[in-house]
C-alpha cells in the first residue's frame, strides 16, 4: 500500500490542533487533536512511499512507534485516504495507460470522494470498462448522454435509433452539423467513439459469448418523441421487465426535462405502474394517452439546447451512480424540471398492485402515503432504493 491523502480535498487548519479536509459540506471532514509533527507528516502521504519507508521517516521525525500505522488507519476509516497502488490487477492495467489516466484524473478524483476505501476509486473506474450500456434514442439528449457515459469510461455504449439526422438534432457535444443527412445511428456511434478515452479491452470469442449471456448492464430509453418519456408505453418495456434488465427513462417533453424512473424490474415502479397509478387518479388518462398516440401531425419538439444538456447531465450522473453500485435518487423516481426556472423536483413512481411486474409485492408495507409531493413518501422511496443497491450491483 502507498497511502495518499485524497488530493481532491483541500486541507486547512482550523486552529493549531485541528485540521479540516475539504470545503464542500458533503465530503468535508475535521480531525483533531493533531500535533505539529503529525501535521507535518501528512505531507509525506503523497502516494510515493510504502508503509516501511513511512514508518522509518516517521521515526526520524520523532513520532513514536505505531503512530504512523495508527494515523494511516485513522485516515482510512475516515474516508480520507487513498492507495496509489490499489484497485487490484484491473487498476494496475488501467494505470499503465498513461494517456487515459491523465485524461480521466478529474473523474478519478471525483470517484475518490464517493468510494471511501483506499483504492476504491481506481477500482470503480477500471470496472466501468467491462460494462455494457445501450441508449435507445439518438436525439439531442440521447447522443450527449451516450457520449458522457463513454467519456466517463463505460466500456461499451451502444446507441440505437432510426432515420437520418435532421438540422434540429444538432447539439453541442452531440451530433455535429456535418452529420445532417446521415443515418442517426451511425453518426451517434462516431460521437461515442470520439468521446471514449480508451477502447474497451478486446474479448475472446468465449468471453463475448459470456457477455451476450450476461446481457446489458443498463438500457437508457431516451426517445426523441416527448410523449414516449411523458407517458412511456408499458408494452414496449415488457421485454426489459421479463429479462430483468434495469432501465432508465430520460427525455424532454414540452420544455420539461424528465429523468427517471430508474426501473429495477420486480423491485421498483415501472412504466406499467406509472400508467395504472395515473389511471386511478384520473379516469380520463387512458383516453388522453390514446389520442396523443394516435395523432399523425408532425410536431417540432420543444427541446432547447440548455435543457437538453441539463437532462443529459443529470441522467448520466444517475446512470453512473447505479453502474458504480450506488443507489441513485432516480430509483423508482421521476425527476422533472420545467423552463424557465428549471427547478428540479422528484415524483415517486410507486409500484402498483395491478401491474404484472410484481414490484408491489416487495414494497408492500413500505409506503406511508401515496402523495407524490410528500416528504415522508420521498424518504421511504429513497430508503427502499438504498436497500436495493447491493442486490442490483450483482446484475451489472
Amino acid at each position: 500500500m502507498h497511502p495518499i491523502v485524497k488530493p481532491a480535498l483541500r486541507r486547512a487548519w482550523r486552529d493549531l490542533n485541528t485540521v479540516q479536509f475539504g470545503m464542500a459540506p458533503a465530503h468535508a471532514m475535521v480531525l483533531g487533536p493533531m500535533d505539529t509533527a503529525t501535521g507535518s507528516f501528512l505531507d509525506l502521504l503523497d502516494g510515493t512511499r510504502g508503509m516501511p519507508l513511512l514508518r522509518e521517516q516517521g521515526r526520524e521525525m520523532g513520532l513514536p512507534d505505531g503512530h504512523v500505522d495508527g494515523l494511516v488507519d485513522r485516515l482510512a476509516r475516515s474516508g480520507l485516504l487513498d492507495d496509489a497502488t490499489g484497485g487490484g490487477p484491473a487498476g494496475d492495467a488501467l494505470r499503465e495507460k498513461k494517456e487515459v489516466m491523465e485524461r480521466m484524473r478529474p473523474d478519478l478524483a471525483s470517484l475518490s470522494l464517493v468510494a471511501p476505501g483506499p483504492g476504491g476509486a481506481v477500482e470503480r473506474l477500471a470496472a466501468r470498462r467491462a460494462l455494457r450500456v445501450q441508449v435507445r434514442g439518438a436525439g439531442r439528449v440521447g447522443v450527449v448522454l451516450a457520449a458522457l457515459l463513454a467519456g466517463a469510461g463505460v466500456g461499451e455504449v451502444e446507441v440505437r435509433d432510426l432515420g437520418r439526422v435532421e438540422p434540429g438534432d444538432v447539439m453541442p457535444g452531440g451530433l455535429p452539423v456535418e452529420a445532417i443527412g446521415e443515418r442517426r445511428q451511425d453518426a451517434a456511434r462516431r460521437v461515442v467513439r470520439r468521446a471514449a478515452p480508451d477502447r474497451a479491452p478486446r474479448s475472446s470469442s468465449k468471453e463475448r459469448e459470456g457477455e451476450a449471456a450476461r446481457g446489458l448492464s443498463l438500457v437508457i430509453l431516451a426517445p426523441r418523441d416527448g410523449l414516449s418519456v411523458h407517458a412511456p408505453d408499458p408494452v414496449s418495456a415488457e421485454p426489459l421487465i421479463t429479462s430483468g434488465t434495469p432501465h432508465l427513462y430520460v427525455g424532454v417533453v414540452e420544455a420539461t426535462g424528465v429523468v427517471g424512473p430508474l426501473v429495477l424490474p420486480g423491485d421498483t415502479g415501472c412504466a406499467g405502474c406509472l400508467d395504472q397509478v395515473r389511471s386511478d387518479r384520473d379516469p380520463t388518462w387512458p383516453r388522453l394517452v390514446a389520442q396523443w398516440r394516435s395523432g399523425r401531425q408532425r410536431r417540432v419538439p420543444a427541446c432547447d439546447l440548455a435543457l437538453a444538456a441539463a437532462v443529459a447531465g443529470l441522467a448520466a450522473s444517475q446512470a453512473l451512480a447505479f453502474l458504480d453500485g450506488d443507489a441513485p435518487s432516480a430509483s423508482g423516481v421521476r425527476w422533472e424540471a420545467s423552463l424557465p426556472g428549471c427547478d428540479w423536483h422528484a415524483k415517486p413512481v410507486w409500484p402498483h398492485s395491478g401491474c404484472p411486474c410484481g414490484a408491489a409485492e416487495k414494497t408492500k408495507g413500505e409506503r406511508a402515503s401515496e402523495d407524490e409531493e410528500s416528504h415522508a413518501t420521498m424518504a421511504g422511496q429513497q430508503s427502499h432504493a438504498a436497500g436495493l443497491a447491493g442486490t442490483w450491483r450483482a446484475h451489472v
